[in-house]
């Protein structure tokens, strides 16, 4: 499952020995400080977020690894062209005195990147300063998704956001699998991380269609019966089982066609006729004895 996380940049300046060093293993040719821009984000974290999922507080130390060295983008587009900065350092922060809202120490997970202090990244360094450039989104694939309350992984009849005995219901996202990108983005979705998910929502559209589909299969194969039926009450000398083969490969439109003037047919052919006739009026000699 993809997720994405948005958080806030800090800290910017000029790398120190240590944050050079770590920064040069990424670069082919070693830069001075001077040429190199740093500044820190605040990545992910286990918080239940907007969406009603929250990361695994062990998924962080994992995600933490993955996000080493990945490139940060501009709105998740994916293009060489909008690669600005690069994760050369993480950490798990926790913070012992604030519990989430599943009951559990705090965490998140910072990020130290880099860019080069170019002409072209000027304009960014001084957004990145002046507080305008603050929200980051990570891009990542999970494994696993958990229900809070059953422990399920994948779909489950509980709802995120209901509360079964007192305990709130939320997606749990386990197991990292890989980091794709961290992005500046406008509008983080969380309240202090922020999260974007493509693969796992896309995992729930398709159950969502696959279910739909089998329902428009039922449907059309009711409908087919239906013009058979129909077909066959029209014409005795119809082949039923002929027409059979042919309605199956019709579409709705067609069938729905059909149906409408084989009913008419069939309506012609076969008329209704009413079960209670109408009562022969005859002259009642007491024209009282229904007065109240």
């Amino acid at each position: 499952m993809d997720i994405r996380k948005e958080q806030t940049t800090m800290e910017p300046g000029t790398p120190d020995e240590q944050a050079l060093a770590e920064i040069n293993r990424l670069a082919k040719t070693p830069l001075a400080p001077e040429q190199v821009y740093t500044f820190a984000v605040r990545l992910c974290d286990n918080e239940v977020d907007r969406d009603l999922e929250r990361f695994d507080p062990d998924a962080l130390e994992e995600l933490g690894r993955l996000f080493l060295g990945k490139s940060g983008v501009f709105d998740h587009q994916w293009s060489a062209q909008g690669q600005t900065a690069r994760i050369y350092r993480t950490e798990v922060i926790r913070e012992a005195a604030k519990t989430t809202e599943a009951g559990d120490e705090y965490r998140w997970l910072k990020g130290w990147a880099y860019l080069l202090r170019t002409e072209k990244n000027a304009e960014l360094i001084a957004e990145i300063e002046g507080g305008i450039k603050k929200e980051v989104s990570v891009g990542c694939s999970m494994g696993k998704s958990v229900c809070s309350i059953c422990g399920a992984v994948g779909g489950c009849s509980h709802e995120k956001g209901q509360r079964y005995g007192g305990k709130l219901c939320f997606r749990e996202l386990r197991e990292p699998l890989d980091a794709y990108e961290w992005s500046f983005v406008a509008v983080p979705a969380q309240r202090s991380a922020g999260i974007l998910k493509r693969f796992y929502q896309e995992r729930e559209d398709t159950a969502l269609l696959r279910k739909q589909a089998a329902l428009g299969v039922k449907y059309l194969a009711s409908l087919r019966r239906e013009v058979v039926r129909l077909a066959m009450l029209s014409d005795d000398a119809l082949d039923g089982e002929a027409f059979a083969a042919v309605a199956a490969k019709l579409d709705e439109p067609e069938l729905l066609a059909l149906r409408k003037s084989y009913a008419k047919q069939a309506a012609r052919r076969f008329p209704t006729v009413p079960q209670l006739g109408a009562a022969p009026a005859h002259k009642r000699e007491d024209e009282t004895v229904f007065l109240v």
